[in-house]
C-alpha cells in the first residue's frame, strides 16, 4: 500500500515503537581488558579495541538524515535493518556483556512510506529523534502514477480490485481541468487501509480481520501544486507537493471519481521530505555505514531551521552511555494516531 503518503499512516499514519539491544563495552573497557590478557592480546584484541570504537561513535551520532526506502519492505521493517547493520558494523551484543554498564542508541524515522512506495524516509538518530516531530509537518513532495478505470480496497495496486469502469474518453484536458479542484486548503478522506487508529488499532489491521470498519469523517489538508506530468491511458503521472495527514491513494481515487470513473495508485514515490531530496541526500542501502551517516549528519545539519539546530551536549551529558536500542515512528496527527510500544 503506499501509503504517503504523508500521512503516516505516519505521521498521518504510524505507530512508535521501542526495542532494546545491548551494544558493546567503550573502547576503554576493551583496551584496558586486552592489556590485563596478553594471551588474547594481537589480532583479537585489536578487533575488540575497534569494534567498541565504532560502538563510541555510534552512540555519539546525534541528528537528522535521509535514507532511500525501496518497494517492498515497510518503514519500520525498513529502520529495523538499518539498526541491526549497525549494530553488526559495531559488534553484535554477546551475554557475555549483559551485565556491562548499558548505553542508549536512539533511531526512529518520521513520515511513514507503505511497502508499495519508495523514496524519502527520514530518520533521527540520537538526540535527533526529538526533532522527527517537526519533520511531519513539512510539506513533501511525491511522483504518483495512477491507473484510470479499475478501483481497489487499498486504493492502490496491492488491493483487491473492486470495481471497474470505463476510462476512453477522458482526455489531458479532462484531467488538467479538475486539478485545481484538489489544491489549496482542501478537505480529504483518509483510506480505510491506512495508519489511523480505531479503539487502539490500524483499521488496516481491522480490515485484514475482515471486520467492519467506517470510513473516518474527512479532515483539513494542503495541496500545495498539483500537476499532471503524462498521460497515456489509462496511466497518468503526477507531481504533488502537500503538507502532513495527506494521502496520495486518496487523491487518486477522488481524481478518478471526478471524472466520473475511478482509479488507484500504481506506483508512488516520495522525492522530497522538508529539505531532504531523493536525488542529493537519501542514503542507499550500500551507504548505511557509521561513517557515512556521521557524514550525512554532518551535511545535513545545515539543511535544518536554526530552530532546530542540536545543541553540544554538556560533558556530563556526554559521558552518560547508556546501553540500549530503540526505533521510534510518529504519527503525523498527534492524538489518537500515537501509539508508543515498549518491549
Amino acid at each position: 500500500m503506499a501509503a504517503a503518503e504523508s500521512a503516516a499512516a505516519v505521521p498521518s499514519s504510524s505507530s512508535l515503537v521501542a526495542d532494546t539491544v545491548l551494544v558493546p563495552e567503550t573502547a576503554e573497557t576493551a583496551a584496558a581488558t586486552a592489556a590485563t590478557s596478553p594471551a588474547t592480546a594481537g589480532t583479537g584484541s585489536e578487533a575488540m579495541v575497534s569494534k567498541a570504537a565504532l560502538a563510541t561513535k555510534l552512540l555519539s551520532l546525534s541528528g537528522v538524515f535521509a535514507v532511500h526506502k525501496p518497494k517492498g519492505p515497510t518503514s519500520a521493517e525498513l529502520l529495523n535493518r538499518l539498526k541491526e547493520k549497525l549494530l553488526a558494523e559495531a559488534g553484535m551484543p554477546s551475554s557475555e556483556w549483559t551485565k556491562r554498564k548499558k548505553q542508549t542508541l536512539k533511531i526512529g524515522h518520521g513520515g511513514t512510506l507503505d511497502s508499495a512506495a519508495r523514496g524519502v524516509l527520514v530518520v533521527g538518530i540520537g538526540r535527533g529523534t526529538k526533532m522527527l516531530t517537526s519533520m511531519l509537518s513539512g510539506s513533501k513532495r511525491y511522483i504518483a502514477i495512477g491507473e484510470l478505470g479499475k478501483a481497489t480496497d487499498t486504493l492502490d495496486s496491492t488491493g483487491k480490485v473492486t470495481e471497474e469502469k470505463p476510462y476512453d474518453k477522458i482526455t489531458q484536458e479532462d484531467i488538467e481541468g479538475i486539478l485545481q479542484k484538489f489544491t489549496g486548503n482542501i478537505m480529504q478522506v483518509p483510506p480505510l487501509y491506512s495508519a489511523l487508529k480505531k479503539d487502539g488499532q490500524r483499521l488496516s489491521t481491522l480490515m485484514k480481520r475482515g471486520e467492519a470498519v467506517e470510513a473516518k469523517p474527512a479532515r483539513p489538508v494542503t495541496v500545495y501544486s498539483l500537476s499532471l506530468q503524462r498521460f497515456q491511458p489509462p496511466f497518468f503521472t503526477l507531481d504533488v507537493e502537500c503538507g502532513g495527514g495527506f494521502y496520495i491513494r486518496s487523491l487518486v481515487s477522488d481524481i478518478g471519481k471526478a471524472l466520473s470513473s475511478c482509479a488507484n495508485v500504481l506506483e508512488l514515490t516520495r522525492t522530497k521530505q522538508g529539505p531532504f531530496t531523493l536525488e542529493e541526500h537519501a542514503l542507499p542501502e550500500d551507504r548505511w555505514t557509521i561513517d557515512a551517516i556521521a557524514q550525512s549528519l554532518e551535511h545535513c545539519s545545515s539543511l535544518l531551521p536554526a530552530e532546530l539546530a542540536l545543541k553540544k551536549p554538556k560533558p556530563e551529558e556526554s559521558n552518560d552511555h547508556v546501553l540500549s536500542c530503540e526505533y521510534i515512528t510518529l504519527n503525523e496527527k498527534k492524538g489518537e494516531d500515537d501509539v508508543i510500544k515498549t518491549c
